[in-house]
């Protein structure tokens, strides 16, 4: 038996080998940007395109979600939809109901009448007198009435059907009151956002009937209007919101080229790849504590009269999907930087590589000891390796910019198919070397 002298690598020599080119490169191309680096202006533009591309994200944030609650009603339902079940609406709900039927119910009538009613039936003066001082009683006892009919017809579903479609036909509202703009009859008074609840009102008039009090027979259709956003500031950002809603579309777009320029432009392009994922990270977390205290602040200059729990519910609400995309847009920036280290030439991204290559490379020549026969697939795949990992961030950026509104679950099950193409890839790499098998055969008489 004679051997060709020619014995195949393994998949750990490979890694190596492949990291040892890697790493010469590397110094090669390193020693070029040394030379260069007597340039100030390229570096300091480099930084400033990055630092305007994370402000830029931060505005794409807000402009795709003002874009969105504006001109998509559904999207604007399906965000304030879930308050009709919020207990502090409710209960805010229920006061306004409650005050504006009352305020419909004659108390000194009532009295009067049942003044008249014992008067006839001839009870004694004195009686009739103590009848006369029950309009306190009388009207606490209505009240108690009104308010626990109110609140059961605003606890069933009655009262997010009218909520639902009392949002929807409000939705023009929205907006004129973040752009100034709208096309349908439906106006802004006093800065305020409202929905008209006169349906429950209808409804509460009619249980009032059946439960004996005849009184509110008598109470006419009241058209009563719970405000969902209101506040004297809402004029000072119209301008603003119109512009941002706008560039809705546009502005991710400018974003992202704003950040691939200074990315080219930095001398050490994975370094400027780092700093843009923590610039723009460092931006999601100032917009996400700015949305934080202004709530508080919002809060703080609700007119009088306003329920703090329920302006505060509706905020959250309205936010809720802003908040969903600050998310979203700060994981995959800190999965971006992260995954810009780990391909560098630290210690810690040196063995995290070779730990990952050592391991599918054991599982694939175990694989290959048992039978699997990649051949010219493995040849493939080693020769365009790079361009196979181009096509899967290719790939996964394109899943992330088409998804109309990502969430942070989205960004981290793209992260996650995205490393496990990367390990399908190592998988298939048995690079132009044969297989165990077929060095077997190679070896002759």
């Amino acid at each position: 038996m004679a051997s060709t002298g020619d014995e195949p690598l393994s998949s750990r020599e490979r890694g190596e080998l492949d990291e040892l080119r890697r790493r010469v490169g590397a110094l090669e191309s390193g020693a070029g940007s040394r030379a260069a680096r007597h340039h100030p202006f390229r570096s300091a533009g480099s930084v400033l395109l990055i630092l305007l591309a994370a402000l830029l994200s931060l505005l794409s944030v807000v402009a795709v979600w003002a874009n969105s609650i504006v001109r998509d009603t559904d999207r604007y339902v399906a965000t304030v939809g879930p308050l009709a079940s919020d207990p502090d609406v409710q209960k805010a709900v229920t006061n306004r109901v409650t005050d504006a039927v009352l305020a419909q119910i004659d108390v000194d009538a009532l009295v009067k009448e049942l003044q008249d009613a014992v008067s006839e039936t001839g009870v004694p003066p004195k009686a009739a007198q103590l009848v006369g001082n029950l309009e306190a009683p009388i009207t606490s006892g209505l009240k108690q009435l009104v308010s626990g009919t109110v609140e059961r017809v605003v606890t069933s579903g009655a009262f997010e059907t009218v909520w639902v479609e009392g949002n929807r036909r409000v939705h023009a509202a929205v907006d004129k009151a973040l752009t100034g703009e709208a096309d349908s009859a439906v106006s802004l008074k006093n800065d305020e956002v409202a929905i008209d609840v006169a349906p429950i009102v209808a409804q509460v008039k009619e249980r009032l009937v059946d439960a004996g009090l005849g009184a509110a027979a008598k109470i006419p259709d009241i058209h009563t209007d719970f405000v969902v956003v209101q506040s004297n500031d809402i004029g000072k950002i119209k301008t603003y919101m119109r512009v941002l809603e706008i560039m809705g579309g546009w502005l991710p777009v400018i974003a992202l080229l704003v950040a691939a320029a200074g990315v080219y432009t930095a001398f050490n392009r994975r370094h400027a790849l780092i700093g843009t994922g923590l610039a723009v990270f460092a931006a999601m977390l100032f917009l996400g504590i700015t949305l934080t205290v202004f709530r508080d602040v919002y809060l703080d200059h609700l007119p009088s009269g306003a329920s703090p729990a329920a302006a505060g519910a509706v905020y959250d609400a309205l936010i809720k999907f802003l908040r969903a995309g600050v998310r979203a847009l700060g994981a995959l920036a800190l999965i971006t930087a992260v995954g810009a280290f780990l391909c560098g030439p630290s210690r810690i991204a040196v063995l995290a590589r070779n730990g990952c290559r050592r391991s599918i490379g054991a599982l694939r020549d175990v694989a290959v000891s048992g039978g699997l026969r990649l051949g010219a697939v493995g040849r493939f795949v080693h020769r365009f390796k790079r361009w196979i990992g181009v096509a899967i961030l290719l790939g996964a950026a394109i899943v992330l910019f088409t998804w109309s509104y990502p969430t942070t679950m989205v960004v981290v099950w793209t992260t996650a198919v995205v490393l496990i193409g990367f390990a399908i890839r190592e998988f298939l790499d048995t690079g132009s070397a044969p297989t165990a098998p077929e060095s077997r055969k190679a070896v002759g008489p």
